[in-house]
């Protein structure tokens, strides 16, 4: 048991250390169409293909994946064969579940009809809740809500996984209300920390 611990430990540290470094690279939050499974002139398309990549990404972890990383886009862009998610992850059986301009309720519902299904993760690094925020009525209780349902949902799937909750990233060099609204948001999910199985950065 002693042993699993200090596994989590040095795996939710080490998640840590590389987000950290990776939020630092990233250029913008601005959602981003793709076009690897799709057309962004059929988004829809597009959006139904990464589904799938991502659910035959997951077949392929026969069962057992360590690192799970849900989100959007800023997930989504570190890829899974290049060369900086093999110098940070090669060595575990990690699975990018990141897709371009989703919001809250796209990752529930992506949760919800299959991709929590057929593993057993060690840890979920989700970060999502940017894209909820581009509609200027967004409130950022709401935005909070849909995070908590996520974590709920992982947390019924996999009772034993730890989840490290990443707080949503700024946008803008100034002070603007898309800021102020990323940083209430992020004010209410770090209450999400519970000191077992949910860790709030």
């Amino acid at each position: 048991m002693k042993s699993l611990q200090t596994k989590l430990t040095v795996l939710i540290l080490t998640a840590l250390a590389v987000l950290a470094a990776h939020a630092a690279e990233l250029a913008t939050t601005q959602p981003v169409e793709g076009t690897a499974n799709g057309s962004k002139d059929d988004p829809h398309k597009w959006w139904r293909g990464n589904c799938q990549r991502i659910m035959t990404d997951i077949k392929k972890m026969d069962g057992q994946i360590d690192v799970a990383f849900v989100g959007d886009s800023i997930n989504a862009r570190w890829g899974t064969g290049g060369e900086s998610w093999q110098k940070h992850w090669g060595s575990y059986r990690a699975v990018n579940m990141g897709i371009g301009a989703d919001m809250t309720q796209n990752v529930l519902w992506r949760l919800q009809n299959g991709q929590l299904d057929g593993y057993k993760a060690k840890l979920f690094v989700l970060m999502i809740g940017t894209n909820n925020l581009w509609d200027k009525q967004a409130e950022p209780a709401n935005v909070a809500a849909g995070v908590k349902a996520i974590i709920d949902l992982i947390k019924s799937k996999h009772p034993e996984s730890k989840i490290l909750l990443m707080g949503i990233l700024p946008t803008g060099e100034k002070p603007n209300p898309g800021r102020e609204k990323r940083a209430a948001v992020n004010d209410l999910i770090s209450k999400f920390a519970d000191g077992g199985a949910v860790h709030y950065m």
